[in-house]
């Protein structure tokens, strides 16, 4: 019988970087089910991968604040930036936010394989369930049972599955009778009812806008899909919506309706959009395409509806199209402080597989790493 201190469900970013941290006095297994480690890490970003953000904090992530700023409290976005800094891996600012990967994202993926290089590390194998005998955990894979002290569930979400993604983290979570809620799909584009068939005809055409659902007020590009709508602002905006109404105001920038009254130019024009986007609009608020000057007040009423126009999407892209999970183990069933299951000892839960999840733009690798850090101390 082979006994590991600790086993690792999962080679990606999580589970690496948590078995980075463990140090080489313990010994490590890391099971993953792929023929290769880190397989999102490595095509994230168009391969450059948005590792954090300038600012992180709970209000970015969908779930429990009192979790997420537990964990942000012991390993934050500056002792993120300071790892790679440390392991000189290089990263550029875009947009003045997203914190990317200068070279390639498979500077990280090597330097995680080198920080954990004491860990034994078992691919292409598949989990097929845990159990708990008195204190010593029985891993059963599709290449025979390993056993250990310790298990930490790095499985990450149902997204991607064409990499190897599964439910096996919930179905472990369940077995163990813990409290869950269902993966379903995030950071993902949204369908559009028949009302809104128009915004499919714009296929290819984007534009900066901001979309409230909720209390959640999220300003970014907007892309006009043959399905609907995505791009950066309707992903992050997907976190948040489960059903009902979102608003999108088109022209944020627009100004005072007063200048457009003075104006001699075409209102397609005035409100600075690509052409076909400013018509198209127009016509989904039945305005005509007149002068600036010849605008009434009953014109000015239906131009308000493109800086509040409200509607209900019909779903969304589904799993294949989206970038994360939502959902997970739930909270309350985790110690803040490390990440164990609280009436489980020795039993741990991290990364996607949690039900944390950020919007775009960096917050799920660093709920990832964060999440890692946390639960290897408290091991280590």
């Amino acid at each position: 019988m082979k006994k590991y201190d600790v086993i690792i469900l999962g080679a990606g970013a999580s589970g690496l970087m948590c078995a980075s941290n463990l140090g080489k006095k313990k010994s490590v297994l890391i099971i993953d089910a792929n023929d290769k480690v880190a397989r999102k890490l490595q095509i994230s970003g168009g391969g450059k991968c948005n590792i954090t953000n300038v600012s992180v904090d709970s209000e970015n992530f969908d779930g429990d604040s009192t979790l997420v700023n537990s964990v942000l409290k012991r390993f934050s976005k500056e002792s993120l930036l300071n790892f790679l800094e440390r392991s000189r891996v290089p990263l550029e600012i875009r947009k003045g936010r997203y914190y990317f990967c200068e070279n390639s994202a498979e500077d990280i993926i090597e330097l995680l394989k080198r920080a954990s290089k004491h860990a034994e590390l078992l691919l292409q194998t598949k989990v097929l369930k845990v159990d708990k005998n008195d204190e010593l955990f029985c891993v059963e894979t599709s290449n025979g049972e390993f056993y250990a002290e310790k298990v930490v569930i790095a499985t990450g979400g149902k997204s991607f599955t064409n990499i190897g993604a599964s439910e096996i983290g919930l179905d472990i979570a369940k077995s163990f009778a813990l409290k869950v809620k269902e993966f379903t799909p995030a950071l993902v584009g949204l369908t559009v009812q028949k009302e809104q068939f128009w915004m499919k005809e714009l296929s290819g055409l984007s534009c900066y806008v901001h979309i409230t659902v909720g209390e959640k007020l999220l300003k970014e590009e907007m892309l006009f899909t043959h399905k609907g709508i995505s791009g950066p602002a309707v992903l992050s905006a997907s976190l948040y919506w489960k059903k009902g109404l979102i608003s999108i105001d088109f022209i944020p920038n627009l100004g005072s309706f007063g200048e457009l009254k003075s104006s001699a130019k075409q209102l397609s024009t005035l409100l600075k959009l690509p052409k076909r986007l400013a018509k198209a609009l127009l016509v989904a608020v039945n305005l005509e395409d007149k002068v600036g000057k010849k605008l009434q007040n009953e014109d000015l009423i239906k131009l308000k509806q493109l800086q509040n126009y409200s509607f209900s999407p019909a779903g969304n892209f589904g799993f294949t199209k989206a970038e994360v999970s939502r959902g997970g183990v739930v909270s309350e069933e985790l110690l803040s402080e490390t990440l164990e299951v609280k009436k489980v000892k020795g039993l741990y839960f991290i990364g996607e597989v949690v039900d944390i999840t950020g919007e775009l733009g960096g917050y799920n690798f660093q709920w990832a790493f964060s999440s890692a850090y946390v639960c290897a101390k408290a091991i280590k």
